[in-house]
């Protein structure tokens, strides 16, 4: 499927896109391999939050300050 075709479709029709493609993912064989990117950010994070740097806020806070 080209670009300009999933660009015509609806949002929900998008969507659903995902989803199937997401889920033919998550049943593949042979696993599949995170970028070393994101290891690296996920590794920042867990710094932040072992050093007490990191700032927690609840989903209504989030939603609150935007």
């Amino acid at each position: 499927m080209l670009s300009n075709e999933i660009k015509s479709l609806s949002i929900s029709e998008r969507m659903h896109l995902m989803e199937e493609i997401w889920d033919s993912l998550c049943h593949e064989s042979v696993p599949v391999e995170s970028p070393a990117w994101h290891k690296e950010t996920l590794d920042v994070r867990m710094a932040r939050v072992l050093s007490g740097q990191a700032k927690f806020m609840t989903l209504q806070e989030l939603k609150d300050s935007t």
